[in-house]
């Protein structure tokens, strides 16, 4: 967390809501917030917490995916603490050499782990990704296959605009498609891409400067009618303008 915190920074920006890491996104260590911390988290904002990248639980080598359900088990915690709305987790993958069955069936077994203690104590938030063959939610068949195995747990979406153009995805039907599989969308990443569509590249671009026209990303967020962080570069000016833009589009 920045040292102003959160729910400083979405004030700068007129946010309603924020999103932000308990502990280094690239790290392996366990998530801890003082007193104070957890004190100055506490207002209007609706608070989203993203699990850290290196979490993979799907995958098939045992150095991963233990201590990553042990992580996502610790982030969960810390978050419910918090009263966060959800946690995201990106999909995560396997080998290259392995089923990617493997995976979502190392998925299923984390949530039906965590079902005999009661479950997660907040809302598990499952996010498609941009690249990678063996990929658990980087294809739209690659998540049906997922939510097959999660699905009954009560597994969470989140659509991320930019991992979908590099999939390829049509972002015009991309909420419905979403739906038609997971019955779901919670919530929107909505992030414009430096790349073309197809291209597997997950660099994100400010929502009115990139390849995606910024009208297709407004209907998106129209069309899922739900939270939306916003992911892109730039300063808390520059956010703020975005989240003005967007605003009024939805109006």
């Amino acid at each position: 967390m920045d040292d102003g915190g959160p729910l400083a920074r979405a004030a700068e920006m007129d946010a309603d809501g924020v999103q932000f890491f308990l502990s280094d996104p690239q790290g392996w260590k366990t998530p801890r917030l003082s007193a104070d911390q957890q004190a100055d988290l506490v207002g209007d904002v609706t608070l989203f917490v993203h699990a850290p990248y290196v979490l993979n639980v799907a995958s098939t080598n045992n150095r991963i995916r233990i201590p990553s359900r042990k992580m996502l088990g610790q982030h969960a915690q810390l978050s419910a603490a918090i009263g966060a709305r959800g946690m995201v987790v990106h999909g995560g993958h396997v080998l290259g050499t392995d089923d990617p069955a493997a995976g979502a069936d190392n998925w299923r077994k984390t949530f039906s782990r965590q079902a005999d203690d009661g479950g997660f104590p907040v809302p598990l938030l499952i996010e498609n990704t941009a690249g990678g063959g063996n990929a658990m939610a980087r294809d739209l068949d690659a998540i049906a296959r997922l939510w097959e195995a999660v699905g009954g747990f009560g597994a969470g979406f989140v659509l991320d605009t930019c991992h979908a153009w590099a999939a390829g995805w049509d972002l015009a039907t991309a909420v419905d498609d979403v739906r038609a599989i997971t019955g779901r969308v919670d919530l929107v990443h909505l992030n414009n891409s430096r790349d073309p569509q197809g291209s597997s590249r997950d660099r994100h671009a400010p929502l009115a400067d990139g390849e995606i026209p910024t009208e297709l990303l407004v209907e998106v967020a129209r069309a899922a009618d739900c939270p939306v962080v916003l992911e892109t570069p730039g300063d808390a000016a520059s956010h703020a303008e975005e989240i003005t833009l967007l605003r009024s589009a939805l109006a």
